[in-house]
């Protein structure tokens, strides 16, 4: 018996984290409880279990919240994105801002790993993961600048890569904004989110990392508002996932059927912002009108505690961290030791 088909969210227990944090779109969860999320003023926000907080970055940045709108304010500066541990304990950034693959040890030092391939600037680096085998995976959503020119139907210029040896490798390639990416138990599996395209791509890995098949797993669109970001696998193979300006948590079943456990969305904003979408031309207006609810455009979902059943919710929009009790455990990610 699958627990999440009776699961429901109660609106009223859910608790937050955290305090004037700055787009805290991606976070990691250490076994001890304490929390590590991105922020736009260049690094992380580091939170113990008790609630205290502290900024660490090489050197602050203000790009974020002194922009003059709210389309610089996602367009500009440095915004550290999706994050994973280096088998060090130091922290990978894939800096959404800069552009770059960063790498950054628990004090704030930071430096560059990756910022063009062949020659050419990388793209929109917008998640890292690295796997059991010490692995580092990428996505680039697209190669255009202004990331929301990138938000339409027939654009597929987001791709999948490795870093190793100081280089970045493209494994796969075609997809309509590449987002977060997440392994299933056995490493067999590789999911890859495709926000332009509304679906969840798979592919089958090879023991070298080989791309030996891709498949669309679950509908080949998830619904009206259908923009997935973040996804976490449960112990029970179930995929958690977000829908970004829909604000919506979704979960696909190990069968790929397709359940809406939140929907925080306004349906208004988001269906004018699909109208748009469908006819290639999605404006700031009604782009950035979007994001309401706990956790206003919601990023990603992280699964800590010391059972790994609190649920965590970055955001985009947010300045603090949802976070709500699971009737099933997360699936492990790979720590810092290992």
């Amino acid at each position: 018996m699958n627990p999440i088909l009776d699961f429901g969210i109660d609106r009223d227990a859910v608790q937050y984290i955290g305090e004037d944090l700055q787009r805290p779109e991606c976070i990691l969860a250490e076994r001890d409880g304490t929390l590590w999320s991105a922020d736009a003023r260049g690094g992380v926000v580091k939170i113990l279990p008790g609630g205290s907080q502290q900024v660490v970055t090489q050197a602050a940045s203000e790009d974020f919240s002194g922009a003059p709108s709210e389309a610089a304010r996602y367009l500009q500066g440095t915004l550290p994105n999706g994050l994973a541990f280096a088998r060090n304990g130091d922290i990978l950034i894939s800096n959404f801002g800069t552009d770059r693959l960063e790498i950054m040890t628990r004090d704030g030092a930071t430096r560059v790993l990756a910022e063009d391939i062949d020659g050419k600037p990388i793209g929109k680096v917008n998640f890292v993961l690295r796997d059991s085998k010490d692995r580092i995976w990428l996505t680039v959503s697209t190669r255009i600048k202004n990331w929301r020119e990138a938000l339409r139907t027939d654009l597929a210029d987001g791709y999948l890569a490795r870093y190793r040896n100081g280089r970045v490798e493209i494994v796969a390639e075609g997809f309509q904004f590449t987002n977060e990416i997440r392994f299933d138990a056995r490493e067999e599996f590789l999911y890859v989110v495709e926000t332009a395209g509304g679906r969840i791509t798979r592919l089958r890995i090879g023991q070298d990392g080989e791309v030996k098949e891709r498949e669309i797993f679950g509908p080949s669109r998830l619904g009206s508002g259908a923009w997935p970001d973040g996804i976490a696998f449960d112990a029970y193979g179930n995929l958690w996932g977000t829908m970004v300006y829909s604000d919506k948590l979704f979960v696909l079943t190990p069968r790929g059927d397709l359940r809406i456990l939140l929907d925080e969305g306004d349906p208004h904003l988001v269906s004018a912002l699909d109208q748009e979408f469908f006819r290639n031309h999605v404006t700031d207006g009604t782009l950035f009108a979007t994001g309401r609810g706990i956790a206003p455009w919601m990023a990603s979902v992280t699964f800590g505690g010391p059972d790994l059943r609190t649920v965590y919710i970055g955001s985009l929009k947010g300045n603090r961290i949802p976070y709500f009790y699971s009737p099933v455990p997360g699936l492990p990610m790979v720590h810092w030791n290992e």
